[in-house]
């Protein structure tokens, strides 16, 4: 029984819904076929009647799922330093709000599982969104999470790009260039900040792909990403 590296995935969906297969089980097959354990999440959305605070379940949720991971890492013969998440979309934002906010008590610890770290070992964020402050935000997302009228506080604390440091982990970005619906400015506001905080960063943008292209198996020039993934997780 190896000791394999773990990814848990963030399906992307405008925090409106989940696009569970295209961004989520297809993934997962995906990284088996590497040797990687792939949990994917299903995290709340905020758009449900019943939550309160809704704009914090998703990271709640995030948080959660990786300390359980880290938990059973163990019994699932995962290796509980080699635990990294990938986001797409809406869920790239989710994915890069946990590597820069997972030190952040966002609910009450219920057991012994909430003291454990939530800390991604590395990330993967693809075509993610991850600014409200620029004109390059997308406007769907940051109002399902954040409601028509967000205070300001809450568009600077779900800006990711503001909230590196140091300690964010190593961090792999992919997108295309004519992405209208998340434009690649997210991508690129997320490197400039690791650069900027000397966190291991590697970004490809591709010239074609639009928005949503998840494994892009009938565009080879595309969907060289994944092994662009998988050779840069042999590195950790």
């Amino acid at each position: 029984n190896n000791i394999a590296k773990a990814m848990l995935i963030f399906p992307g969906g405008g925090y409106h819904v989940l696009a569970y297969d295209w961004e989520g089980s297809d993934i997962a097959k995906f990284l088996n076929s590497k040797g990687i354990v792939a949990i994917v999440v299903k995290y709340r959305l905020p758009d449900s009647k019943s939550l309160e605070n809704k704009k914090m379940v998703p990271l709640q949720d995030a948080q959660r799922a990786i300390r359980l991971v880290r938990y059973y890492a163990n019994s699932w013969n995962i290796d509980q330093n080699h635990i990294g998440v990938m986001g797409f979309s809406a869920g790239g934002h989710l994915a890069s709000t946990l590597g820069t906010h997972y030190k952040e008590e966002v609910y009450e610890k219920i057991d012994e599982i909430d003291a454990i770290s939530a800390r991604p070992d590395f990330m993967t964020l693809v075509y993610p969104v991850i600014t409200f402050t620029s004109e390059v935000k997308h406007s769907g997302s940051m109002k399902a999470l954040l409601g028509s009228d967000p205070s300001v506080e809450d568009i600077q604390y779900f800006s990711n790009e503001l909230h590196v440091t140091k300690e964010t982990p190593p961090t792999i970005l992919f997108h295309a260039s004519d992405d209208k619906g998340v434009p690649p400015e997210n991508s690129l506001l997320f490197y400039q900040a690791l650069i900027k905080h000397q966190v291991v960063a590697e970004m490809h943008i591709f010239p074609k792909g639009g928005h949503g292209f998840s494994l892009a198996t009938d565009n080879p020039e595309l969907n060289r990403w994944t092994e662009m993934l998988s050779q840069w997780i042999r590195t950790f």
